[in-house]
């Protein structure tokens, strides 16, 4: 790939960013459904992408209509072949970028707030997950092996696809192809991208119905606001500074000074991933490969606390502002949503379509289920959201949970970014590529678990993430709630 090409496709994602807050200024459907101008640019890139534009074009040339311009255009879009071939690959760069981040510029919390924090986002973020396996194995036992002719392994296509998302999907194709049944990729890839739109328009759709019946505590359908504030302009009156002057720019421009810190933690995440995945190829990799698929990010997060520690122990100057660090996240969120979803394959699904439903329908309603039923109860507090973010993430991996907690907490005022930030460092590990994705398929087909062995394990992991969630937490939350009158009425 070309430095020519590389650059042109930025620069692309730069037009199409600028598309979409032209559109979100001049359309008021695009503001009454809270939407994101990243996701109005990546609507827009896919619809002129290969799975639509492409394919007009190529019915086009069939037709004999202008063959050499609809020829070109039939392979790659209106992009061409290169560009999607570059913005393909940001999506897992960016979000590296993104929670690397996370906690740059914040003093760490002490281990027991970060704990009492993100244990109901853990409690539920593994009900959740925990229960797509149980859900899919179990229609893959009863219904997709004796009457579609689908292998067992189909059963762990839900968490796979949809926490997972393309990357793990794409990661996977060997193990898939090693178990015999190489088309179980091409489904995990459909999985994903449906779970991305999925979450994505359901997201919103809920997100809407929260704002109209009072659920969220930042925005509200009642306080909508001026007309620009509406269209996600600021008002004159109402702008404030987006970031601090931490050193002089005489030295260094302080946005370069961020950047370098935000790359020095992906670097120290990459470090941290090389070395587990080598201390495994030592250990047990002749009998089965974990860490060659757990993805970067969450590696990318332990590095920038292990660099947030230092810089608590050390920076007596303060010269690390959060907001920077938000601005630069942002950006790489942004220009994430567009390429995520212009590079999507609509195409992925055509074969095996009726197991493929099966498994979709069934994953969106536990995912939906959980997201109205469980987390009110699971959440002590800003349930809706702390749980849209999970909701975001059951279908449509991390960065679609970003995406709703940025459009319902534009302004990172509730909890909700915090909780799920501590949450990833011990659900990433294991769940959405981790751990248990990875040795997922092995042992479905292995004749020491097999697929009731994999669907009890999975049964108990739900059951006591449930139990923790709705009745360990919230038991302590309440007790933490408590008026230290109250606690002494409630002793006597």
């Amino acid at each position: 790939m070309s430095p020519d090409t590389i650059g042109l496709a930025l620069l692309l994602l730069g037009v199409l960013l600028l598309v979409s807050k032209l559109v979100r200024v001049k359309w008021k459907l695009t503001q009454r459904l809270y939407l994101p101008g990243s996701i109005i640019g990546g609507g827009i890139a896919l619809l002129l992408g290969p799975d639509v534009f492409g394919r007009l074009m190529a019915l086009l040339a069939d037709r004999g209509v202008a063959v050499g311009l609809t020829g070109r255009a039939a392979e790659g879009g209106l992009f061409g072949v290169d560009v999607m071939a570059v913005w393909s690959s940001l999506p897992g760069l960016l979000i590296s970028v993104v929670f690397a981040g996370l906690f740059l510029g914040k003093r760490m919390p002490r281990l027991r707030d970060a704990a009492s924090l993100a244990g109901p986002n853990l409690a539920f973020g593994v009900t959740v997950a925990s229960g797509q396996y149980v859900i899919g194995i179990a229609l893959a036992l009863l219904v997709l092996v004796p009457f579609l002719d689908v292998p067992a392994v189909a059963g762990a296509l839900i968490e796979i696809g949809f926490i997972g998302g393309h990357g793990t999907a794409a990661g996977l194709g060997n193990t898939f192809a090693e178990v015999g049944w190489a088309e179980g990729q091409d489904l995990a890839l459909g999985m994903a991208t449906v779970g991305l739109l999925s979450g994505i328009i359901v997201g919103v759709i809920l997100i809407n119905w929260g704002a109209r019946r009072g659920k969220t505590t930042v925005i509200s359908s009642q306080t909508k606001g001026t007309s620009n504030e509406q269209a996600g302009l600021v008002e004159r009156d109402k702008r404030t500074s987006g970031s601090i002057m931490t050193i002089h720019p005489s030295s260094m421009d302080p946005l370069t000074l961020h950047f370098g810190l935000i790359a020095l933690a992906v670097l120290i995440g990459q470090l941290l991933l090389m070395g587990l995945q080598a201390l495994e190829q030592v250990l047990w990799a002749d009998q089965i490969e974990i860490m060659a698929y757990v993805p970067l990010f969450p590696m990318a997060m332990i590095g920038g606390i292990v660099l947030q520690l230092f810089i608590d122990r050390f920076d007596r100057n303060g010269i690390v502002d959060h907001h920077t660090i938000e601005r630069i996240q942002g950006l790489s969120l942004d220009l994430l949503v567009i390429a995520a979803m212009a590079t999507l394959s609509l195409s992925a699904i055509a074969e095996n379509f009726l197991a493929f439903a099966l498994l979709t329908i069934a994953g969106l309603l536990w995912c939906l289920f959980a997201f109205l039923v469980l987390a009110p109860r699971m959440m002590p507090t800003h349930w809706f959201e702390r749980g849209i973010g999970e909701f975001g993430q059951s279908l449509g991996v991390t960065a679609t949970g970003l995406v709703l907690m940025r459009v319902v907490d534009p302004e990172m005022r509730t909890p909700a970014y915090p909780a799920f930030g501590y949450k990833q460092l011990i659900f990433e590990p294991f769940f959405g590529g981790g751990l248990i994705t990875a040795a997922a398929i092995p042992l479905i087909v292995s004749p020491q678990v097999g697929a009731l062995g994999m669907l009890a394990f999975m049964g108990v992991v739900m059951l006591v993430s449930l139990y923790v969630g709705l009745v360990v937490l919230r038991r302590r939350h309440r007790k933490a709630a408590r008026s230290p009158e109250e606690a002494a009425e409630a002793v006597s």
